[in-house]
Protein backbone atom coordinates (compact mmCIF):
# COMPACT_ATOMS: atom_id res chain seq x y z
CA UNK A 1 0.00 0.00 0.00
CA UNK A 2 1.20 3.63 0.19
CA UNK A 3 -0.55 7.20 0.99
CA UNK A 4 0.77 8.70 -2.12
CA UNK A 5 -1.04 8.11 -5.81
CA UNK A 6 2.12 7.12 -8.00
CA UNK A 7 1.59 8.86 -11.74
CA UNK A 8 -0.16 6.00 -13.90
CA UNK A 9 1.92 4.68 -16.94
CA UNK A 10 0.73 6.31 -20.28
CA UNK A 11 -0.28 2.69 -21.91
CA UNK A 12 -0.53 -1.23 -21.15
CA UNK A 13 0.34 -4.05 -23.39
CA UNK A 14 -0.97 -7.19 -22.81
CA UNK A 15 0.45 -9.31 -25.54
CA UNK A 16 -0.23 -13.30 -25.62
CA UNK A 17 3.23 -14.61 -27.18
CA UNK A 18 6.69 -14.16 -26.21
CA UNK A 19 7.23 -12.46 -29.58
CA UNK A 20 4.32 -9.91 -29.11
CA UNK A 21 6.09 -8.57 -25.49
CA UNK A 22 9.64 -8.48 -27.73
CA UNK A 23 7.39 -6.60 -30.13
CA UNK A 24 6.03 -4.11 -27.60
CA UNK A 25 9.14 -3.42 -25.89
CA UNK A 26 10.85 -2.61 -29.27
CA UNK A 27 8.24 -0.21 -30.56
CA UNK A 28 8.29 1.36 -26.84
CA UNK A 29 12.32 1.41 -25.81
CA UNK A 30 10.32 3.46 -22.51
CA UNK A 31 8.44 0.90 -21.48
CA UNK A 32 8.80 -2.01 -18.64
CA UNK A 33 8.01 -5.40 -18.56
CA UNK A 34 6.17 -6.44 -15.94
CA UNK A 35 4.96 -10.18 -14.64
CA UNK A 36 4.54 -10.42 -10.57
CA UNK A 37 5.15 -6.80 -10.02
CA UNK A 38 6.23 -7.90 -6.70
CA UNK A 39 9.60 -5.48 -7.37
CA UNK A 40 8.51 -3.18 -9.46
CA UNK A 41 5.42 -1.99 -7.58
CA UNK A 42 7.73 -1.37 -4.89
CA UNK A 43 9.85 0.85 -6.89
CA UNK A 44 6.69 2.37 -8.25
CA UNK A 45 5.07 2.84 -4.59
CA UNK A 46 8.88 4.69 -3.29
CA UNK A 47 8.79 7.04 -6.08
CA UNK A 48 11.95 5.04 -7.66
CA UNK A 49 10.30 4.69 -11.35
CA UNK A 50 7.43 6.00 -12.89
CA UNK A 51 7.10 4.07 -16.34
CA UNK A 52 5.87 5.39 -19.06
CA UNK A 53 4.63 2.55 -20.55
CA UNK A 54 3.79 -1.13 -19.39
CA UNK A 55 4.21 -4.38 -20.81
CA UNK A 56 2.55 -7.28 -19.20
CA UNK A 57 3.24 -10.61 -19.26
CA UNK A 58 0.75 -12.50 -17.38
CA UNK A 59 -1.23 -13.78 -20.36
CA UNK A 60 2.13 -15.52 -22.49
CA UNK A 61 1.06 -19.23 -21.26
CA UNK A 62 4.20 -20.72 -23.26
CA UNK A 63 6.34 -19.27 -20.20
CA UNK A 64 4.66 -20.30 -17.15
CA UNK A 65 5.31 -23.55 -17.66
CA UNK A 66 7.98 -26.45 -18.00
CA UNK A 67 9.26 -29.50 -19.91
CA UNK A 68 12.09 -31.96 -20.30
CA UNK A 69 14.84 -31.32 -22.88
CA UNK A 70 17.98 -32.94 -23.50
CA UNK A 71 18.63 -34.13 -19.54
CA UNK A 72 17.77 -30.25 -18.45
CA UNK A 73 14.42 -28.60 -17.53
CA UNK A 74 13.20 -25.93 -19.53
CA UNK A 75 11.79 -23.73 -17.14
CA UNK A 76 9.14 -20.95 -17.79
CA UNK A 77 10.39 -17.11 -16.92
CA UNK A 78 6.67 -16.90 -16.01
CA UNK A 79 6.89 -19.98 -13.00
CA UNK A 80 5.82 -18.01 -9.99
CA UNK A 81 7.21 -19.36 -6.35
CA UNK A 82 4.26 -20.89 -5.76
CA UNK A 83 4.25 -23.01 -8.50
CA UNK A 84 7.62 -24.07 -8.10
CA UNK A 85 7.05 -25.04 -4.13
CA UNK A 86 4.60 -27.54 -5.64
CA UNK A 87 5.45 -31.13 -4.53
CA UNK A 88 5.79 -32.28 -8.56
CA UNK A 89 8.51 -29.45 -8.93
CA UNK A 90 10.49 -30.46 -5.90
CA UNK A 91 10.55 -33.81 -7.14
CA UNK A 92 12.18 -32.07 -10.15
CA UNK A 93 14.46 -29.47 -8.74
CA UNK A 94 14.80 -29.61 -5.07
CA UNK A 95 16.79 -26.85 -4.47
CA UNK A 96 14.86 -24.82 -6.48
CA UNK A 97 11.61 -25.59 -4.92
CA UNK A 98 12.99 -24.85 -1.41
CA UNK A 99 13.94 -21.64 -2.36
CA UNK A 100 10.16 -20.90 -3.49
CA UNK A 101 8.67 -21.77 -0.85
CA UNK A 102 11.28 -19.50 1.29
CA UNK A 103 10.59 -16.37 -0.95
CA UNK A 104 7.97 -14.55 1.36
CA UNK A 105 4.54 -14.65 2.34
CA UNK A 106 1.82 -16.06 0.24
CA UNK A 107 0.80 -12.77 -1.41
CA UNK A 108 4.42 -12.69 -2.68
CA UNK A 109 4.62 -16.37 -3.63
CA UNK A 110 1.46 -16.16 -5.68
CA UNK A 111 2.44 -13.36 -7.90
CA UNK A 112 6.28 -13.10 -8.28
CA UNK A 113 8.29 -15.21 -11.17
CA UNK A 114 11.10 -16.91 -11.70
CA UNK A 115 12.05 -14.56 -14.29
CA UNK A 116 11.81 -11.47 -12.26
CA UNK A 117 13.59 -12.65 -9.50
CA UNK A 118 16.48 -12.93 -12.24
CA UNK A 119 15.99 -9.91 -14.20
CA UNK A 120 15.44 -7.30 -10.51
CA UNK A 121 18.99 -9.15 -9.57
CA UNK A 122 18.40 -8.55 -6.19
CA UNK A 123 21.19 -9.71 -3.93
CA UNK A 124 18.46 -11.40 -1.62
CA UNK A 125 16.83 -12.98 -4.35
CA UNK A 126 16.22 -16.71 -2.71
CA UNK A 127 16.39 -18.04 -6.31
CA UNK A 128 19.84 -16.66 -7.40
CA UNK A 129 22.26 -18.98 -5.29
CA UNK A 130 20.37 -22.09 -6.62
CA UNK A 131 20.85 -21.15 -9.92
CA UNK A 132 23.95 -20.42 -9.89
CA UNK A 133 25.06 -23.71 -8.03
CA UNK A 134 22.94 -25.54 -10.69
CA UNK A 135 24.71 -23.27 -13.25
CA UNK A 136 21.41 -22.79 -14.90
CA UNK A 137 21.51 -20.98 -18.92
CA UNK A 138 18.97 -18.33 -19.81
CA UNK A 139 17.30 -18.44 -23.20
CA UNK A 140 17.08 -14.57 -23.78
CA UNK A 141 14.26 -13.86 -26.48
CA UNK A 142 14.98 -11.00 -29.15
CA UNK A 143 13.33 -9.24 -31.25
CA UNK A 144 12.80 -10.67 -34.99
CA UNK A 145 12.15 -14.22 -33.33
CA UNK A 146 15.51 -14.26 -32.11
CA UNK A 147 17.11 -16.78 -29.86
CA UNK A 148 20.01 -16.81 -27.50
CA UNK A 149 22.14 -18.27 -24.22
CA UNK A 150 23.42 -16.77 -21.41
CA UNK A 151 25.12 -18.00 -18.37
CA UNK A 152 22.63 -16.85 -15.94
CA UNK A 153 25.75 -16.08 -13.42
CA UNK A 154 27.17 -14.12 -16.57
CA UNK A 155 23.71 -11.55 -15.84
CA UNK A 156 24.07 -11.26 -12.40
CA UNK A 157 27.72 -10.68 -12.52
CA UNK A 158 27.15 -7.84 -15.16
CA UNK A 159 29.59 -9.60 -17.93
CA UNK A 160 26.82 -9.77 -19.90
CA UNK A 161 23.38 -8.19 -20.42
CA UNK A 162 20.02 -7.34 -21.52
CA UNK A 163 19.98 -5.58 -24.89
CA UNK A 164 16.67 -3.49 -26.02
CA UNK A 165 13.74 -5.30 -26.34
CA UNK A 166 15.26 -8.49 -25.02
CA UNK A 167 13.47 -10.73 -22.08
CA UNK A 168 14.09 -13.89 -20.18
CA UNK A 169 12.07 -16.22 -21.76
CA UNK A 170 13.59 -19.36 -20.37
CA UNK A 171 16.05 -20.82 -17.71
CA UNK A 172 17.58 -23.98 -18.72
CA UNK A 173 18.64 -26.14 -15.14
CA UNK A 174 20.48 -29.45 -15.73
CA UNK A 175 18.90 -32.27 -13.82
CA UNK A 176 21.30 -33.69 -11.95
CA UNK A 177 19.03 -36.39 -9.91
CA UNK A 178 21.49 -35.89 -6.84
CA UNK A 179 20.38 -34.30 -3.54
CA UNK A 180 20.63 -30.46 -3.25
CA UNK A 181 19.70 -28.38 -0.13
CA UNK A 182 18.92 -24.47 0.13
CA UNK A 183 19.24 -23.41 3.44
CA UNK A 184 18.80 -19.16 4.75
CA UNK A 185 18.76 -17.24 8.05
CA UNK A 186 16.65 -13.91 8.16
CA UNK A 187 17.45 -11.04 9.59
CA UNK A 188 15.50 -7.61 9.79
CA UNK A 189 15.64 -6.59 6.35
CA UNK A 190 11.86 -7.11 5.87
CA UNK A 191 9.55 -10.40 5.88
CA UNK A 192 11.86 -13.86 4.63
CA UNK A 193 14.36 -11.55 3.27
CA UNK A 194 17.89 -13.45 3.69
CA UNK A 195 20.63 -12.54 5.38
CA UNK A 196 22.73 -14.89 4.14
CA UNK A 197 21.39 -18.23 1.57
CA UNK A 198 23.22 -21.65 0.47
CA UNK A 199 22.50 -23.55 -2.22
CA UNK A 200 24.58 -26.68 -2.49
CA UNK A 201 24.11 -29.41 -4.82
CA UNK A 202 26.14 -32.81 -5.74
CA UNK A 203 26.98 -33.85 -9.02
CA UNK A 204 28.02 -38.00 -8.80
CA UNK A 205 28.48 -38.14 -12.63
CA UNK A 206 31.27 -35.43 -11.95
CA UNK A 207 32.14 -36.16 -8.63
CA UNK A 208 31.23 -32.79 -8.11
CA UNK A 209 29.89 -30.23 -4.85
CA UNK A 210 28.45 -27.30 -6.42
CA UNK A 211 27.83 -24.29 -3.90
CA UNK A 212 26.73 -20.62 -4.10
CA UNK A 213 26.32 -18.19 -1.07
CA UNK A 214 23.11 -15.36 -1.71
CA UNK A 215 22.40 -12.41 0.16
CA UNK A 216 25.78 -11.30 1.49
CA UNK A 217 26.99 -9.61 -1.75
CA UNK A 218 25.58 -7.94 -5.21
CA UNK A 219 25.90 -11.70 -6.55
CA UNK A 220 25.84 -15.55 -5.32
CA UNK A 221 29.52 -16.22 -5.07
CA UNK A 222 30.89 -19.33 -5.78
CA UNK A 223 34.00 -20.77 -3.11
CA UNK A 224 35.57 -22.82 -5.95
CA UNK A 225 38.51 -23.38 -4.34
CA UNK A 226 36.01 -25.31 -1.57
CA UNK A 227 34.32 -27.22 -3.36
CA UNK A 228 37.07 -28.63 -5.67
CA UNK A 229 38.73 -29.30 -2.07
CA UNK A 230 35.69 -31.14 -0.35
CA UNK A 231 34.88 -33.01 -3.51
CA UNK A 232 38.44 -34.65 -3.15
CA UNK A 233 37.46 -36.12 0.12
CA UNK A 234 33.79 -37.27 -0.40
CA UNK A 235 33.96 -41.28 -0.63
CA UNK A 236 31.90 -41.50 -4.14
CA UNK A 237 31.92 -45.01 -4.08
CA UNK A 238 30.84 -45.56 -0.34
CA UNK A 239 27.84 -44.36 0.02
CA UNK A 240 29.03 -40.34 0.08
CA UNK A 241 31.15 -41.03 3.10
CA UNK A 242 32.70 -37.77 4.31
CA UNK A 243 34.23 -37.26 7.91
CA UNK A 244 32.73 -34.93 10.18
CA UNK A 245 36.09 -33.09 10.68
CA UNK A 246 36.36 -32.33 6.67
CA UNK A 247 32.73 -31.36 7.19
CA UNK A 248 33.14 -28.61 9.71
CA UNK A 249 36.56 -27.51 7.46
CA UNK A 250 34.11 -27.05 4.32
CA UNK A 251 31.77 -24.82 6.64
CA UNK A 252 35.18 -22.59 7.22
CA UNK A 253 36.44 -22.63 4.31
CA UNK A 254 33.45 -21.77 2.48
CA UNK A 255 32.95 -18.54 5.17
CA UNK A 256 36.16 -17.35 4.51
CA UNK A 257 36.38 -17.75 0.72
CA UNK A 258 33.06 -15.57 0.61
CA UNK A 259 34.19 -13.06 3.95
CA UNK A 260 37.93 -13.06 3.57
CA UNK A 261 40.13 -11.55 6.01
CA UNK A 262 41.01 -7.82 6.10
CA UNK A 263 44.02 -7.33 4.76
CA UNK A 264 47.23 -6.33 6.56
CA UNK A 265 47.32 -2.82 7.46
CA UNK A 266 50.63 -0.59 6.27
CA UNK A 267 51.89 -0.73 9.74
CA UNK A 268 51.66 -4.70 9.92
CA UNK A 269 49.04 -5.59 11.83
CA UNK A 270 45.97 -7.56 10.85
CA UNK A 271 42.40 -5.81 11.82
CA UNK A 272 39.21 -7.39 12.74
CA UNK A 273 36.20 -7.51 11.51
CA UNK A 274 33.36 -5.64 13.13
CA UNK A 275 31.40 -8.08 15.45
CA UNK A 276 28.57 -7.93 12.70
CA UNK A 277 30.51 -9.40 9.78
CA UNK A 278 32.18 -12.02 12.26
CA UNK A 279 28.48 -13.25 13.21
CA UNK A 280 27.69 -13.03 9.13
CA UNK A 281 30.67 -15.36 8.65
CA UNK A 282 30.01 -17.81 11.64
CA UNK A 283 26.44 -18.46 9.92
CA UNK A 284 27.30 -18.70 6.69
CA UNK A 285 29.86 -21.65 8.01
CA UNK A 286 26.97 -22.63 9.41
CA UNK A 287 24.87 -22.53 6.25
CA UNK A 288 27.40 -24.11 4.31
CA UNK A 289 28.16 -27.17 7.11
CA UNK A 290 24.50 -27.85 7.68
CA UNK A 291 23.70 -27.74 3.57
CA UNK A 292 27.13 -30.43 2.75
CA UNK A 293 25.76 -32.78 5.79
CA UNK A 294 22.42 -32.69 4.53
CA UNK A 295 23.26 -33.62 0.96
CA UNK A 296 25.66 -36.17 2.30
CA UNK A 297 23.07 -37.90 4.21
Amino acid sequence: MTTHAPQAAQSVTLPTTLDEAVAALTAMPAAVPVAGGTDLMAAVNSGQLRPAALVGLGRISEIRGWQYQDGHALLGAGLTHARMGRPDFAALIPALAAAARAAGPPQIRNAGTLGGNIASAAPTGDALPVLAALEATLIIAGPDGARREMPVSHLLAGMEMLRAGELIGFVRVPLLHAPQVFLKVTGRTGPGRAMASVALVLDPARRGVRCAVGAIAPMPLRPLDAEQWVARLIDWDNNRALVPEALEAFGEYVAAACIPDPAPAPDGSVPQHPPAVLHLRRTVAALARRALGRALS
